[in-house]
């Protein structure tokens, strides 16, 4: 669930491999034939259920030594062809202009292959490595690989209507069930998993299932608004799977990515916590949680809130933490309208950086299909960096994930710099301010703590009256709430919730709080999980 084990500089990811159905090197010869076959998605999902009657295959990992010798440096050496990319309307190609193909190598962090298929007219053809198709060095170790030894994942590039395309990738699938996708700002940021299997538990290990083949199918000279369409087997010890993606990019880039996703997912074991429609992130610091000295940047994330509108209409905003331990927050819904991580604040000078923080995509996960009654569950991990996704969120159904369940999902995914369903009647959250409590210019109480919660729509707090204050509807699991007040910032667009928290150390206060005039909500509702040794060490 974090980049110790699946991310390396942002691109090297663990893949996989093929069909529990073959073994071993006979096996590999026997699935490489160049015939095309017949492909179709209902197909893929009545592999998928037959594979989870069977026993789990591990996939193969070819020149394990050699393999290891391609370290991120090296790796990065390796960079494919592009005269030779399928649908890049290249000379060498033959192929009209579409969406260029491109292939990751294996390496050190990405050392399991996967199988790659065309589909065209309902013909699958496999798309066999060749390292011609990598402009190597000759000293480079994977000079040594064997002939066969596979892709580690793949990568759409920009459409481009000039008679040179450029080299700049929108999509991404690699690691593990790990993809994901630039936003409206031209941007990666944070991942999406097919599925997550039991995360953080204490009693055992996370398992990591793969996407073991793809099966890319586009249409070349047709409109670039057309969808790119993605099938995926999955495999893992627990589950199997079966997905399908239709992505689109279009040329309108301000819109982000939208990917609507078909998923028939089925168990080969019990699994304790099941993750669906996962998403990983990070999250280090924000304007609060930040010790001095720990960096020179104000902020640092690839995401600073989970979002929630619920299934009652509800909207939460709930900012993310850098614990001091392993944490699981559970939210009860009805079939929820959708949840995300996102990355709500967008100027710069709250980053300085040249990594580009403020134009990571958001990530919103909207049900086509009800859910039913489960809980959105958000995951954080203490890091001490930004170089480890740290933040998991994801869909957990209230029954039992048990041996011989079987999960029909159909979703979408919006990757976009904001929401794409927001609320129009309530203002949202724009920053949570933490401190020491009392009134500033006199002595501080001892374990009092202050938080200056923002909240954000012209269209909404304009219509509060001059002269009138909202009221600030708090409560708090543990501690005492007092010195509540709303401040008005001085454009009139923003105004501040404030309130004091009295809490001991080691106390953990879950905290509720939304402004509010003549009874009825202004904004949506802040949730928050406080704890002082976290913000003050």
């Amino acid at each position: 669930m974090n980049r110790r084990a699946f991310l390396r500089g942002g691109t090297l990811l663990a893949g996989g491999l093929f069909l529990p159905a073959f073994s071993g090197r006979r096996a590999w010869a026997q699935a490489a034939s160049d015939r095309p076959r017949p492909f179709n998605f209902d197909a893929l999902v009545d592999r998928a259920r037959a594979m989870a009657d069977a026993p789990y295959d591990p996939p193969l990992q070819p020149d394990p030594e050699i393999v290891q010798l391609i370290d991120y440096q090296r790796h990065g050496e390796l960079k494919f062809n592009t005269d030779v990319a399928r649908y890049s309307g290249q000379p060498d190609t033959g192929e009209a202009r579409g969406y260029p193909l491109e292939f990751f190598h294996l390496g050190m962090y990405a050392t399991k292959p996967v199988q790659m298929f065309a589909v065209e007219d309902g013909m699958a053809s496999e798309i066999h490595y060749d390292p011609a198709l990598f402009d190597m060095p000759p000293d480079n170790p994977a000079r040594l690989l064997s002939p066969d030894a596979g892709f580690a994942g793949f990568r759409l590039q920009e459409w481009y209507t000039e008679d040179d395309w450029k080299t700049q990738d929108w999509v991404a699938f690699q690691g593990a069930s790990y993809f994901r996708a630039i936003g409206a700002a031209g941007q990666y940021g944070l991942s999406a998993r097919g599925i997550a299997i039991d995360a953080a538990l204490s009693d055992r290990p996370e398992e990591f299932p793969d996407f073991r083949e793809f099966y890319i199918e586009q249409v070349p000279g047709s409109d670039p608004d057309t969808p790119v369409i993605v099938c995926a087997l999955l495999d893992g010890p627990s589950v199997t799977g079966a997905y399908r993606f239709s992505i689109v990019r279009g040329l309108d880039r301000t819109s982000g990515v939208t990917m609507e996703i078909e998923a028939q997912i089925f168990l080969r074991k019990d699994v304790q916590r099941l993750g669906l429609m996962p998403i990983t992130s990070m999250f280090w610091y924000g304007e609060y949680g930040r010790n001095r000295l720990i960096d020179w940047r104000p902020e640092v994330h690839d995401s600073d809130g989970l979002s929630m509108w619920t299934g009652t209409g509800e909207r939460i905003w709930r900012p993310l933490n850098n614990p001091d331990g392993t944490r699981v927050s559970a939210y009860m819904d009805d079939n929820p309208q959708g949840f995300g991580l996102s990355q709500r604040d967008r100027s710069f000078e709250n980053y300085l950086d040249g990594v580009f923080y403020d134009r990571r995509p958001s990530l919103w996960v909207e049900p086509l299909k009800p859910l039913g009654r489960g809980t959105i569950q958000l995951l954080e991990i203490p890091t001490d960096d930004e170089i480890h996704d740290n933040i998991g969120a994801f869909w957990v159904p209230e029954a039992p994930a048990v041996k011989g369940n079987a999960y029909d999902l159909h979703y979408r995914l919006h990757w976009q710099n904001d929401e794409p369903y927001p609320a129009t009647n309530i203002a949202q959250t724009r920053a949570t301010r933490i401190g020491r409590g009392g009134q500033p210019g006199h002595p501080r109480p001892p374990g009092v703590y202050h938080f200056a919660v923002e909240f954000d729509r012209p269209e909404v707090m304009r219509k509060i009256p001059y002269g009138v204050m909202p009221e600030v509807v708090v409560t708090s699991s543990h501690g005492t709430i007092s010195r509540t007040f709303a401040l008005p910032m001085p454009n009139g667009n923003v105004w501040q919730a404030n309130f004091d928290l009295a809490l001991d150390r080691g106390q953990l206060a879950d905290l509720r709080m939304y402004l509010a005039m003549n009874g009825e909500p202004l904004t949506e509702t802040w949730m928050y999980q406080f704890k002082p040794d976290w913000a003050f060490g």
